[in-house]
């Protein structure tokens, strides 16, 4: 039985295509396997939202032809957004990759590690308008057995002026409900405690006018005890309805990243957003009618193309107005064949860009810790997750907020849930102790 490593880059999209990648594969009688020194596949599953992470693939890729020169069978291949980016031109331009997969052509893995192990290259790009992999159960890939992502959709049609996204996953498309529903039932019979509901635009998710509030409502039924997570929201598809499902139900996490991008409606526009400031602030004041204790997060992009001074402090503003809980923040890297990279001038130097990015990560950090400092002293049930990274004697989990608390373990146990009473914090961590 040949055996494949799969590594995976990105977002949680990728690895949840990670883990339907590894099912399809072991239908097909393959071993998966962590070892690199036992694999004879190496599968890479890229992000392409940045050149950051296109670049890091490239380096790993050149890492392991040291491992290809001792084991000569091994053979490479890139999955996902980067290979459906590049397609075959990544073979060309990495001597040592074997095939390339788009995000859509996963069924057909197993024919294509075929004619790659009788020597041929292999590229499969195409997109589709109608695949979702809904009959096929992941293979919980890493699991901690506590937590786990389902996709409910695929693709986008947003068509922001600086995303690659719906070049790399096509258009939109909903799974049948029921097979979400019958998904996240079966990993709470299996023990697992928490699952997170995955799309590039998880709000718009409709099949056959039934929607995504409804949706979140079904899977919440199925046990109070169940945590039911949701990402990535997008501020124009935000709807009252689903801030009255959530506060209908508390095991519906509180907790939304409402990336908003920029805090200037010129910015906005020239991003293609298809809301204004005036709007997302509104969906901030709706989300905290409707759920008061809910975190707010967020995603930004520092020095898009033609942002000024005042744009830039239009979203610090922003920032400090929301005061997010946590934030994404990144400076604009061009991606070839956006809107943006056809039609607009990257104008805004790369110094600049890093100088504008460090203002917003300052401010972020002092917000972030101000909003911690007022959780001193609160209660929350925290669901455990595991042993902390930085101290064994204590063990870790999230609140309903997504807020990481730390403790220590007494007879605490991963997976249940556990009273705790927070006692001090840093910017990203609140520490505690178990309050029964």
């Amino acid at each position: 039985m040949e055996k494949v490593l799969i590594e995976t880059y990105g977002c949680q999209m990728n690895f949840a295509d990670s883990e339907v990648v590894g099912a399809i594969l072991k239908t097909n009688n393959y071993a998966l396997t962590d070892d690199i020194e036992q694999a004879d596949f190496v599968l890479i599953n890229t992000c392409a939202i940045r050149d950051n992470a296109e670049q890091r693939v490239r380096h790993r890729v050149r890492e392991l032809k040291a491992q290809q020169n001792k084991r000569r069978q091994m053979r490479i291949g890139i999955l996902g957004c980067m290979a459906e980016r590049l397609q075959s031109q990544l073979m060309s331009e990495e001597e040592n990759v074997s095939f390339v997969v788009g995000p859509d052509a996963y069924r057909q893995l197993p024919s294509i590690l075929q004619q790659v192990r009788q020597g041929q290259k292999a590229a499969e790009t195409e997109l589709s308008q109608t695949e979702t992999y809904a009959d096929i159960e992941p293979v919980r890939l890493a699991s901690n057995g506590i937590s786990a992502y389902i996709s409910i959709m695929r693709g986008c049609q947003n068509y922001c002026t600086y995303c690659v996204v719906p070049y790399t996953r096509g258009r939109e498309r909903s799974r049948q409900p029921q097979t979400i529903v019958d998904e996240a039932r079966k990993l709470w019979q299996q023990g697992y405690r928490e699952v997170t509901l995955l799309g590039q635009n998880v709000n718009s998710y409709n099949c056959d006018n039934y929607d995504f509030p409804q949706l979140i409502e079904d899977v919440a039924a199925i046990s109070p005890d169940l945590r039911v997570r949701f990402a990535t929201s997008h501020p124009k598809d935000l709807s009252d309805k689903l801030l009255q499902a959530m506060a209908a139900h508390s095991n519906i996490c509180r907790c939304i990243h409402l990336p908003v991008q920029s805090g200037s409606n010129h910015m906005l526009k020239a991003m293609n957003r298809h809301y204004t400031i005036e709007w997302y602030l509104e969906r901030v004041d709706a989300i905290r009618k409707y759920i008061p204790d809910c975190s707010i997060t967020t995603d930004v992009i520092a020095g898009f193309c033609g942002e000024t001074l005042d744009d830039h402090q239009a979203t610090l503003d922003l920032f400090r107005q929301v005061r997010y809980d946590y934030a994404y923040m990144f400076k604009y890297s061009m991606r070839p064949n956006t809107y943006a990279h056809r039609h607009m001038h990257d104008d805004v130097g790369e110094e600049e860009k890093t100088r504008r990015l460090n203002e917003i990560i300052k401010l972020q950090g002092e917000i972030a810790l101000e909003n911690n400092q007022k959780e001193i002293g609160r209660e929350y049930e925290v669901l455990v997750e595991g042993v902390s990274h930085r101290n064994k004697s204590q063990l870790f989990g999230r609140n309903s907020q997504n807020k990481v608390i730390v403790f220590d373990k007494r007879d605490a146990i991963p997976g249940t849930y556990r009273r705790t009473i927070v006692e001090s914090c840093t910017a990203a961590t609140l520490i505690g102790k178990l309050a029964d």
